[in-house]
């Protein structure tokens, strides 16, 4: 896991201003850094004129030499690298490329694996790998250059351009720094307080936007004005077919997922919740033989919030070395502001707070951990998903006239619309909030149906669909992401494996069981816990929010009035979500705060 910067341009620039952007983006790769710039032409065997300065920030996991170091240049100069990401078939790729003749100066590099396969066989090698990646790759024959991003994106991977120059980060507040003059964009801002995040391509600026999952960018430089074009070699509807499920085939390919995102240079440690996900991993990493087991659990001291019996129960099964960091609805103040700060986008979910927390602790003893994120989108997990499908006999009609008078301090109305049977009613009532756009006086910009409600497939896969495509893509990788590498800790996720997404959607849904969610790895935890640990309530990762929020009002009411944003639209809208002093408005709170905070560090 790394992080960069990026610039290139048809005139010459200052480079000043680098180093101090670049400070944003030093804790995703603190052990090394290195730092190119200068004409292309400079450059042995390339006749390009374009200017460039390149950052690159290292955490070295895979091949710790110094020939890994990026950004890495091939051995005739025609192409170059950046890099942040893991490719867990590297060995493979590895060996077919020097089965055709390729040469390597590392003796495992990842990195190099990519740089050589792209240079041989072009693009479409990215269809070959499996892991998690944002690559910038410039090929001087051809004088081109591709933003890649992975398929559900878990690393992410910002631009601004225009058609003479182009900016690129890992961190989007390292592009604010060197533009300068960035812009708030009033429609993505709606787009955060409607959803909690910016949803791709577009972030909270003018101007600036993210390369969307599964998908290259490929920029031109051949001419005098740089052209742009955008393909996706991913997306997940592609594979949606009803085949004949096998538990034998998918446990196969589970156990290579799991298998493969062991190795490293350096130790492994394992977030175990306690949950059904992360004990299945842990269960096949104790199967395989592994004796040296080292997992992290959260505990709280809220019986509601805690679920740390049951991850002090996996790790006793599976003889892991077990350490538990407990907090509490008292989290300091400097926890919280911490947790907001390191993020580079406004971001809503609170469960952030207890994520940052626990990679800070893992963090102090590692750089890499196992992650069950993703089971529940592969799976059908969350409750919402079971909920929805079962209720087929909702209100219709009168459900419109109902939510319409609906008063937006009892809160989003989500327990009038999830009564519906139409699909593009009641799913969507779980991830937006028009009723705070109301109270803010906003209309609404965009529809969750519209952007992320396939309209092919049963019922089950595009609820499935909609998950990987919204809330697995925009908010889950991307909590994940910038919690641990604020603490440059790599988090590697057997479950977003794509051949694991690409396989469960290709095949009929003999194995979701809608009174049993997940029952494929209940069945196999069954053998080694009691009825009590597969069949439990499912828990979120939370703390007690709404408990920190309504005692730090206070704290809360001075950001919001000495604010950019939200007391320019309504000033007294925390009188109003205080009436009813429940969690959906302590969430609804924490998200203005959330975002009045990330602007005034910004923006000063």
């Amino acid at each position: 896991m790394c992080g960069y910067l990026g610039k290139i341009s048809k005139n010459q620039f200052s480079t000043i201003s680098f180093e101090e952007a670049n400070r944003n983006i030093i804790c995703r790769g603190p052990d090394s850094i290195k730092r190119i710039e200068g004409q292309f032409k400079d450059l042995p065997g390339i006749n390009i004129q374009d200017f460039f300065c390149l950052i690159f920030n290292r955490l070295s996991i895979i091949d710790l030499s110094e020939d890994a170091m990026q950004p890495m240049i091939s051995e005739h100069y025609r192409t170059m690298i950046l890099f942040n990401g893991e490719i867990y078939n590297h060995n493979e790729l590895r060996s077919e490329l020097e089965k055709q003749g390729v040469s390597f100066k590392t003796s495992h590099s990842d990195t190099e694996v990519l740089l050589n396969g792209i240079s041989y066989q072009g693009i479409s090698f990215i269809n070959k790998i499996i892991g998690q990646f944002s690559i910038i790759f410039f090929d001087s024959k051809n004088q081109e250059l591709y933003l890649i991003r992975d398929r559900v994106g878990q690393k992410p991977l910002y631009y601004t351009k225009s058609e003479k120059e182009l900016t690129f980060s890992s961190n989007l507040k390292s592009i604010v720094k060197l533009e300068n003059n960035s812009q708030l964009n009033e429609t993505s801002l709606v787009k955060y307080l409607t959803f909690g995040v910016v949803p791709s391509p577009e972030t909270l600026f003018k101007n600036i936007y993210k390369v969307e999952p599964g998908s290259y960018i490929k920029v031109d430089l051949s001419k005098d004005k740089y052209r742009y074009s955008t393909s996706k070699y991913w997306q997940i509807e592609n594979f949606i077919d009803n085949a004949s499920f096998d538990k034998e085939e998918f446990f196969e390919i589970f156990f290579k997922s799991v298998s493969s995102r062991l190795e490293s240079d350096v130790p492994v440690a394992n977030l175990l919740s306690g949950g059904i996900d992360s004990t299945s991993i842990l269960k096949a990493m104790h199967d395989f033989g592994n004796e040296n087991i080292n997992t992290f659990s959260v505990a709280n001291k809220e019986s509601k919030y805690d679920e740390s019996y049951w991850s002090d129960l996996a790790a006793k099964k599976y003889s892991t070395t077990h350490n538990k960091s407990v907090i509490s609805s008292k989290i300091s103040n400097e926890d919280i502001y911490a947790s907001i700060d390191i993020f580079d986008e406004p971001y809503a979910d609170p469960s952030s707070v207890p994520s940052y927390i626990l990679s800070k602790e893992i963090s102090k003893s590692y750089k890499v951990a196992i992650s069950g994120d993703g089971g529940d989108e592969l799976l059908g997990g969350y409750n919402r998903l079971s909920n929805t499908l079962s209720k087929k006999h909702g209100f219709m009609n009168p459900i419109s006239n109902l939510f319409n008078i609906y008063p937006g301090f009892l809160g989003t109305g989500n327990r009038l619309l999830k009564k519906s049977n139409d699909l593009e009613i009641s799913y969507p009532s779980y991830f937006e909030d028009t009723k705070i756009l109301q109270m803010l006086n906003l209309k609404s910009v965009t529809r969750f149906k519209d952007n992320y409600m396939i309209r092919t497939g049963d019922d089950y896969k595009r609820l499935l669909t909609a998950d990987y495509k919204f809330y697995l893509a925009e908010m889950m990788n991307h909590k994940v992401d910038r919690t641990s590498m604020a603490n440059s800790l790599e988090i590697r996720s057997p479950f977003l494996d794509h051949r694991l997404i690409e396989y469960i959607m290709s095949r009929e849904n003999s194995y979701f069981d809608i009174n049993s969610s997940k029952k494929i790895l209940k069945n196999y935890l069954s053998s080694d816990f009691e009825d009590n640990f597969t069949s439990r309530k499912k828990q979120g990762f939370v703390f007690n929010l709404e408990g920190w929020v309504y005692k730090n009002m206070d704290i809360i009411s001075e950001t919001l009035k000495n604010g950019d944003y939200v007391v320019h639209l309504n000033k007294n809208i925390l009188s109003h979500l205080s009436i009813n002093k429940s969690r959906i408005n302590g969430l609804r709170i924490w998200k203005l705060f959330f975002l009045e905070r990330y602007l005034k560090n910004i923006l000063n």
